[in-house]
């Protein structure tokens, strides 16, 4: 890693405010912000428009390398050039992410880009395995969690305001089906970094968890 440039690894489950934070994190620093689970949700929208099973790795792996994944000036997600922000948010893609998430091949092909777009920048990243594995000499790694209640009821909120058909019990499945993938696959499993700070977002406001992070970049000397 180049030391004149400066990486913060944001980790941790489904729901637990990750990209929200680091996005306002980012914007706080004038940092880059890249969002990978945006990332493997495009290429999960992917294999469902193509008719594929994402429940099989081998016809999940066929697009690797067909289709582009990349972010337009507004951080907005774009599938082969379409921006796809909405749409990698419904039902469907969130009941299949995961399994998507869990091929290595897949895993490979997504963070070799995620890498290649955070080389020469300031960058804040959030993902499930940013400081073990895409920037583990990050300067920076912080695991954010919460309780798997209050992550259902922050994602069942999330698809009310934003017009999703759900309930909270559906929610609260999901996220405990996503937090046994994530954290079984065999590679790049969902786990904190040995040198990451955990914070528990459980009773925090969003502002709140900014907050601490800054403090945290702070304490780690790091001249912003």
């Amino acid at each position: 890693m180049d030391k004149r440039y400066i990486s913060v690894a944001i980790d941790g489950p489904s729901a637990s405010g990750k990209s929200t934070v680091a996005k306002l994190l980012a914007s706080k620093l004038h940092f880059l912000y890249i969002d990978t689970g945006a990332m493997y949700r495009a290429y999960t929208l992917a294999v469902i428009n193509k008719g594929l099973d994402p429940k099989s790795e081998s016809e999940s792996n066929i697009l690797i390398g067909k289709i582009n994944i990349s972010f337009d000036d507004n951080n907005h997600i774009l599938l082969d050039g379409k921006d796809v922000s909405k749409e990698i948010r419904e039902n469907v893609v969130a009941d299949n992410v995961s399994y998507i998430a869990s091929y290595k091949e897949i895993r490979l092909f997504l963070v070799s880009l995620q890498q290649e777009i955070a080389k020469g920048k300031n960058v804040v990243m959030d993902g499930r395995d940013i400081g073990t594995y895409v920037l583990k000499d990050a300067q920076v790694k912080i695991f954010l969690c919460a309780k798997e209640e209050e992550r259902a009821r922050r994602r069942y909120l999330e698809n009310i305001e934003n017009g999703r058909e759900t309930s909270f019990e559906d929610c609260l499945a999901n996220i405990k089906k996503r937090d046994y993938i994530d954290s079984h696959r065999e590679f790049c499993p969902l786990k904190q970094a040995e040198d990451a700070i955990i914070l528990d977002s459980t009773d925090m406001k969003i502002e709140e968890v900014v907050e601490k992070m800054m403090e945290i970049i702070k304490e780690k000397g790091i001249e912003l």
